[in-house]
């Protein structure tokens, strides 16, 4: 009896440092993956929504998107590109900078958390995306006498564009500039729609956008599943554009 007690102990010892070893292992699993997952969300990918209309009909309002954030640190900005960048100044105005919804806050805080750690798409009113319409040194125009873009003095085909509400252009949509250095030259798909680098020639950036300013290169939608595509740059829209041509 004596024996059958101790070997009935022994195995009850070993299930509970078994059941210990088990939940040790969940929780070293899990924090490494938090890790792993806040070190791809500060070096490598973020996740953004898409908050208003003006990349339609490339991006829709709520997708998801995964934004690249080797670029432009590592990899260069090439014409054509999608891109995320913080407000250079004006861009937004202060209201909706400000404007944060009450809520739960046991769920704000959980949202807030996933957020953190790169598990959940980045929330936040001071990020913009538009399209690279020219690089530093390009001279950008509009408009021909078909009415396009012109980069370099080369028209663009614009595949890409939301087809026009057919209302007259505005004047000061109008324009010949030349891109500084380290700076970008932006519009949005939805022309009709976007206030980008065209509206904002009386801010402190005069409408150009500092590379420093560029948190990536949008690549995929990836939510939702109905809109998942990579995010293409059209390189063939801006050939013959580079000014070593």
């Amino acid at each position: 009896m004596r024996l059958r007690r101790d070997k009935g102990t022994q195995g009850d010892r070993n299930r509970k440092r078994g059941i210990v070893r088990f939940f040790r292992d969940l929780l070293v699993i899990f924090f490494v993956a938090l890790l792993i997952s806040f070190l791809i969300k500060t070096f490598l990918i973020r996740s953004f929504y898409i908050p208003s209309g003006s990349m339609e009909n490339t991006l829709q309002v709520n997708d998801r998107i995964m934004v690249n954030e080797l670029v432009p640190d590592l990899i260069t900005i090439a014409r054509g590109d999608v891109i995320v960048f913080t407000d250079p100044g004006g861009w937004l105005s202060a209201t909706e900078q400000g404007t944060v919804e009450a809520g739960n806050p046991v769920a704000d805080g959980i949202r807030w958390f996933f957020a953190e750690v790169g598990l959940s798409a980045q929330e936040t009113n001071d990020h913009l995306i538009k399209r690279v319409i020219g690089l530093p040194g390009d001279k950008v125009a509009c408009c021909d006498t078909t009415g396009h873009i012109t980069v370099n003095d080369a028209p663009l085909s614009e595949p890409y564009l939301k087809a026009s509400s057919g209302t007259t252009r505005s004047p000061e949509k109008y324009f010949t500039v030349t891109v500084p250095a380290d700076s970008l030259w932006v519009e949005g798909d939805n022309r009709d729609n976007s206030a980008d680098s065209r509206l904002h020639t009386t801010t402190p950036s005069k409408g150009f956008v500092p590379i420093a300013n560029v948190v990536g290169r949008a690549f995929v939608i990836t939510w939702p599943v109905g809109h998942w595509s990579w995010l293409d740059n059209y390189p063939n829209t801006f050939r013959g554009t580079s000014q070593d041509r």
